[in-house]
């Protein structure tokens, strides 16, 4: 299904469907001011997969009035990976990826690119005994464009020897920026990126549809 040398995936609705983990999350820690912010935040959170939830949470807060120091930004980021560790690892996996990473991972080289920060995302690949599936992986703080570009430095890759598979417009512009093909997970949550990119499109890692 994808013949590339290197290959590199988004996390979060591309091997783990954990999407609305977070989206739950986000408006379970935004609750308490009111629906009209919780709306806002769940709006922009289902527009904006991809991006860190250090880039996220301050302006949240900012739309419900309050002050986005460092401490309370903090203290919001960590209530959020209460909320969502143990949720993401629970969360079903997308059709297939455990059987694409078994068959793939000896003979390609597959890089991970998340938004999820470093330290967490190293704990789920742990418990999902998935690690050593991948040549690195790469989160928070670290944008997915620098990742990308970093990668392709050090390992001289070939951008057309290349692809990203994603599920959002932030994994779609990382492979733009980068000149790496790209590869759309379609989700209920994409459908006007579904609408609006030209590029190829999968629904899993078993149905061979791009």
């Amino acid at each position: 299904m994808i013949s590339c040398s290197f290959i590199f995936l988004d996390f979060d609705g591309v091997i783990k469907e954990s999407v609305l983990v977070k989206t739950d999350a986000f408006e379970s820690l935004f609750t308490k001011f009111g629906e009209q912010i919780v709306s806002r935040v769940r709006d922009h959170h289902k527009c904006n997969g991809g991006l860190s939830r250090y880039e996220k949470i301050p302006l949240y807060l900012e739309w419900a009035g309050e002050e986005g120091g460092i401490e309370t930004v903090d203290h919001f980021c960590e209530s959020f990976s209460t909320l969502v560790m143990q949720a993401v690892i629970d969360s079903p996996w997308v059709n297939g990826v455990q059987e694409f990473l078994d068959t793939n991972h000896k003979e390609k080289n597959i890089f991970l690119i998340t938004a999820t920060p470093q330290e967490e995302i190293e704990e789920i690949l742990s418990a999902l005994h998935i690690a050593h599936c991948f040549k690195e992986a790469y989160g928070a703080p670290t944008e997915k464009s620098e990742a990308m570009a970093d990668i392709i430095k050090r390992y001289t890759i070939d951008a057309l020897d290349a692809v990203m598979v994603g599920d959002s417009k932030n994994d779609y512009n990382a492979a733009k920026k980068n000149g790496v093909p790209f590869v759309l997970r379609r989700t209920p949550n994409n459908v006007d990126l579904q609408h609006s990119l030209e590029c190829n499109m999968i629904d899993d890692f078993v149905s061979h549809n791009e």
